[in-house]
């Protein structure tokens, strides 16, 4: 299997570190190319993938090319590398505006596309795709791209008309993570804990945290109630995170990532 990546930004770099991660696929069958080489020379270098001189050469030495370019972006690319997509080549798109039906629009309508939404976590083979499939997409091609793409963390089928919210969900949340740790390791490091150990401490039982809600049977808010003691200092941190509108925040939170711009 080779793979190519039309676009070098953050998260094609996060998926290429957890292909190399997951060792499926070597490094120099990973061909990719931007039109800014000093912004990814340096990485590219570092885990030894090739670097093309074109997105046409990306097409042609690869079987499976993701487009990772902006939305403005994707008319100019696909333009210069639709006569390419011959031989059972497979286009994957992580452009969050562009549906299915333009891209084949864009390229033909016998091109088997998948459209995919992942988020960083996968740079660590823990991340969250969701995705949806053209026609073409058989069910051999569909097992080739889930082999190619479920190293990288969890992947999920679902309708296209819920992307947005998908996105908004998987691609937001991580940050909204960071910040919630890193919350609770200054607040450790107030009352004596080292900065370093707290931030470890944080991480690690919000990881395991999730690998409960994961895991468990029960929903989210059973979870709760069975941390939470009789006067505990649980459930008295957390009627103050209601108190102090935290439930309110997040939800604000989320609708702002929903809010189309006029």
């Amino acid at each position: 299997m080779k793979i190519g990546f039309i676009g070098v930004g953050a998260m094609a770099k996060a998926m290429i570190q957890g292909i190399i991660n997951a060792g499926h696929i070597d490094a120099n069958d990973i061909f990719v190319h931007a039109p800014h080489l000093n912004k990814y020379e340096e990485f590219a270098d570092k885990y030894g993938i090739s670097k093309c001189d074109s997105n046409l050469e990306v097409v042609k030495n690869s079987d499976v090319v993701v487009l990772a370019v902006g939305a403005n972006n994707t008319i100019e690319a696909l333009k210069e590398v639709r006569d390419s997509f011959t031989n059972g080549k497979i286009l994957v798109s992580i452009v969050w505006q562009v549906t299915l039906n333009r891209l084949q629009e864009l390229t033909n309508y016998d091109l088997p596309i998948m459209r995919m939404i992942p988020n960083v976590n996968v740079a660590q083979n823990e991340g969250m795709m969701v995705y949806h499939n053209n026609e073409n997409v058989d069910e051999s091609i569909e097992k080739q791209l889930n082999d190619t793409f479920n190293p990288l963390g969890k992947m999920m089928l679902i309708p296209e008309d819920k992307f947005d919210v998908s996105g908004s969900l998987i691609g937001c949340t991580p940050a909204y993570a960071y910040l919630f740790a890193d919350i609770l390791s200054r607040s450790a490091v107030n009352y004596g804990l080292d900065k370093k150990q707290a931030t470890e401490m944080a991480a690690q039982a919000i990881l395991g945290s999730m690998k409960m809600v994961e895991t468990s049977s029960k929903s989210p808010s059973d979870l709760i109630d069975d941390v939470c003691s009789p006067n505990g200092g649980t459930i008295k941190g957390l009627m103050e995170l209601k108190k102090n509108g935290f439930e309110k925040s997040v939800i604000n939170c989320f609708d702002a990532t929903q809010r189309k711009e006029k």
